[in-house]
């Protein structure tokens, strides 16, 4: 059990610090929302993998492997950045990074932590793969295991993300408006160059399936 809570940890400890649509808002939002930006986002995904943990324990492992799902959740996923990418820009000429965040404000950042989750679909594919083989390995324990795995994984993702915002935010009075609208334009820059990247990735999968003859 131990170690299945350390490997657990690991694989998503280094899988949190790659660059995705998660990371760029954790560093776009945390200058105004400060520390708790990171904890929020995470407890958004947080739910959202329970769920999707259910559905493979389930048996849905192959649907979310499936090209065609693939496919669907790289348009959907390109969709929801190009529409937050080009929200943020439309809103840098009114952004103040002395703007302090109200409860629903906060509120937000839980459903932004499930909406950059969903939009990435290498997430989705991950879990029915890799982590379906992290899964199942935890299942010889029971649910005692799926739990102690589910902990190791959420836990990588909460210290990360923590400690981007904490430092993100710790630098704010670094950050005048001006500095703080830059930083807005090249997170959703990041954002609509993630959708690019998902729609194209999308496109692939189709053609390959096309010649494919699937």
């Amino acid at each position: 059990m131990t170690a299945i809570f350390f490997i657990s940890f690991g694989l998503a400890f280094s899988g949190a610090m790659m660059p995705g649509p998660l990371l760029t808002v954790t560093v776009s939002e945390s200058p105004r929302k400060g520390f708790v930006t990171g904890p929020l986002l995470i407890l958004g995904h947080a739910l959202l993998e329970a769920t999707l943990l259910v559905l493979l324990l389930l048996g849905l492992a192959p649907l979310f492997s499936n090209p065609v799902f693939f496919s669907s959740v790289s348009m959907a996923g390109g969709g929801i950045l190009v529409w937050m990418g080009i929200g943020m820009l439309k809103s840098l000429p009114g952004l103040s990074v002395s703007w302090e965040g109200s409860g629903n404000r906060n509120n937000n950042l839980i459903l932004k932590g499930i909406l950059m989750s969903l939009a990435n679909p290498y997430w989705t594919i991950w879990w029915a793969t890799i982590g379906m083989g992290y899964i199942l390995q935890s299942l010889r324990f029971g649910i005692p295991g799926i739990a102690v795995f589910f902990a190791g994984h959420i836990l990588a993702d909460l210290v990360w993300y923590s400690l981007v915002s904490g430092t993100v935010s710790r630098g704010k009075k670094l950050f005048t408006d001006r500095v703080y609208r830059w930083l807005i334009g090249v997170c959703a820059s990041f954002l609509l160059a993630f959708a690019v990247y998902f729609f194209i990735s999308g496109v692939k999968k189709i053609a390959e399936m096309r010649i494919s003859g699937l």
